[in-house]
């Protein structure tokens, strides 16, 4: 993936975080930039017109009362000043950056939820994703307020400088000193420290490993019953020497570099300028001290408001970048939006057509004119080996993808006509790849799906019973209202594979729909828990049309009509008995099974 963009996109993404900051919050916005335009303002004040007055002031005799009003006036101004960034601080930043972290999130969010599923596919994007979500919320807002500081710091540093000017036109001369310190040799130090982390990553990497690993309860039986603990010890003790030998590598330029930094950012200016200043007003006698005074406090000013000019500077560089990863992602335009609308479905399924159906991803074909029908309230199994496109042709169905080629209609018209949300509510899904949530067991039966509160706990308490889980849910400390993981429950239940499985297929007894499809729903399961399994699919949901995704092809016999997929296609269709008496591949596939079966049994006894 591309990590460098250029100077021109990505100021223009700064632009864009401003927009989009000052869409979620402008108040924030608004604040920053006062609270920037307050703090340089004080600076040049203090430096350029404060000192100046009062000892002008002093040395022309003018009243106390007099330079006193001003000064007591300038403390009332700018303690007003310091009141108002205390409560920038104390309270109006907490409270908009939470407003930021829920407008940014809900947007994210909204996107996320809204892109087809490629996009998780697709490693690139997915990147660009996860690097968009990371502290989305407060990159925005240091992005933006690097923004205000760049800008008042530019003027800032012009300011300074026709200040200085006025007082003294040499003295502009040892403004250079610090330019030369922020623009040459701090940029080197940069890319200096740039390198250094390119270099170190791969160690760090391997340290993050090693200590997650360390942690993680998925390890810890290998680590106590074999001798990987000492692999990773040397890993560890490889990967802390190559971070010491990449810090000594860098060592020498970086010191060098960071003794001329400071030199000319700091020392020059700040002892080169009293020298000349001092020389002037006491030798010369052709500099007041008030001259001196102001020269002195600019001095200062100017070398802080320089280097925040250059690191905020920088930031804008580098914040550019992650700006571009939110922009890319929020400016996506999908293929296959989840709000996409259209025609109403209906609630009834007559027929779904696979019709000349090819689908390439990444420029491989996986399916190739596959051609296939379900008719409504008829069972269908999808057999043959993995790779045989049995997954994308659910997800063709699901629409996840659109075809390449062909097209698939659902009661005689193209599915990429309905609206989708309701399109989908037409089905029901057990996939073998399932995951469980950190919520109850009832929510993760459920799973959102709009059911009436009186009747939620007894369809849930039903479907578990159809899949086998119910009685180990009646073990748990709580049973359906159990939370599942440890996630956010030390007292949460994790259950084993076979009984993950079977809250899966739960979720599809508890949905109401005319198309229910199971991805290997008896994968984890013993034979005669999957037996039961079937028993209750085959009962419960006769009036369904069912589709079974299985290598078990015992189990998938007694089905209405197997299509057996070789190489993104069709190759065998029919009953069970109508393949066995072809003796094809389905017939081949079933002996060889049947065998194995056979043997296990033989071996049993």
């Amino acid at each position: 993936m591309k990590r460098e963009i250029g100077r021109g996109r990505a100021l223009l993404n700064n632009l864009y975080a401003c927009r989009l900051l000052t869409g979620i919050c402008p108040s924030l916005v608004v604040c920053q930039g006062l609270s920037q335009f307050f703090g340089y303002f004080e600076w040049l004040f203090y430096s350029a017109f404060f000192m100046r007055t009062v000892i002008n002031s002093l040395e022309s005799g003018a009243a106390f009362g007099r330079i006193m009003t001003f000064v007591v006036t300038v403390w009332i101004v700018f303690g007003s000043m310091s009141l108002y960034d205390s409560i920038l601080n104390g309270h109006v930043y907490p409270v908009s950056r939470a407003v930021v972290n829920k407008g940014l999130y809900a947007i994210l969010f909204k996107k996320s939820r809204n892109v087809e599923l490629e996009c998780f596919e697709n490693s690139e994007f997915y990147d660009k994703y996860t690097l968009a979500m990371e502290k989305a919320d407060e990159r925005l807002i240091e992005t933006v307020m690097a923004v205000f500081k760049t800008v008042f710091g530019a003027i800032a540093s012009v300011c300074a400088f026709l200040f200085m000017y006025q007082v003294d036109p040499v003295s502009v001369l040892f403004i250079i000193f610090p330019v030369l310190g922020n623009f040459v040799f701090n940029r080197r130090i940069s890319h200096i420290d740039y390198a250094r982390n390119q270099d170190m990553a791969p160690h760090n990497r391997r340290i993050v490993y090693i200590n997650r690993v360390m942690y993680l309860p998925e390890y810890a039986k290998e680590m106590r019953l074999t001798g990987v603990f000492a692999l990773m010890k040397r890993q560890y003790r490889e990967a802390i020497t190559g971070l010491a030998d990449v810090t000594k590598k860098y060592t020498k330029r970086a010191v060098i570099l960071h003794w001329l930094y400071v030199m000319f950012t700091f020392t020059f200016i700040f002892e080169g300028l009293l020298i000349y200043g001092a020389y002037r007003t006491l030798v010369s006698r052709t500099m007041s001290l008030a001259q001196l005074a102001v020269i002195t406090s600019m001095m200062v000013s100017t070398t802080w408001i320089l280097i925040g000019f250059t690191e905020s500077l920088t930031s804008l560089f580098k914040n550019g970048l992650f700006i571009e990863y939110l922009r890319t992602f929020l400016e996506y335009k999908e293929k296959i939006p989840e709000d996409h609308a259209g025609a109403d479905p209906g609630t009834e399924i007559t027929s779904i057509e696979f019709r000349d159906v090819s689908f390439s991803y990444k420029d491989k074909e996986v399916l190739s004119h596959l051609n296939m029908i379900f008719e409504g309230g008829r069972t269908y199994a999808l057999v043959g080996h993995n790779g045989a496109g049995k997954t994308t042709l659910i997800k063709l169905l699901l629409r996840f993808y659109d075809p390449t080629e062909g097209v698939i209609l659902l009661n005689g018209r193209d599915i990429r006509e309905y609206n989708l949300k309701k399109y989908r509510a037409l089905f029901a899904t057990a996939f073998q790849d399932h995951r469980m949530f950190s919520m109850s067991v009832m929510d993760n039966v459920v799973m959102g799906e709009d059911i009436p509160e009186e009747e939620r706990e007894e369809r849930v308490t039903q479907a578990l019973k159809l899949s086998g889980a119910y009685d180990k849910v009646m073990t748990l400390p709580k049973g359906i209202h159990t939370i599942l993981t440890h996630e956010f429950d030390d007292e949460g239940a994790v259950l084993s594979g076979g009984e993950f499985q079977k809250i899966v297929v739960a979720r599809v007894f508890v949905k109401e729909c005319p198309f229910k499809i199971f991805d290997e729903p008896s994968s984890a399961l013993d034979p005669i828990a999957e037996a039961g399994l079937f028993d209750s699919i085959y009962t419960t949901c006769r009036d369904n049309t069912l589709v079974f995704i299985s290598h078990r092809l015992s189990s998938v016999q007694n089905v209405d009509c197997v299509y057996l997929l070789s190489d993104g296609t069709v190759k065998e269709s029919g009953t069970h008995a109508e393949l066995m008496a072809q003796g094809g591949i389905y017939a081949d596939m079933y002996t060889k099974q049947a065998k194995n079966y056979l043997a296990i049994r033989e071996e049993s006894a």
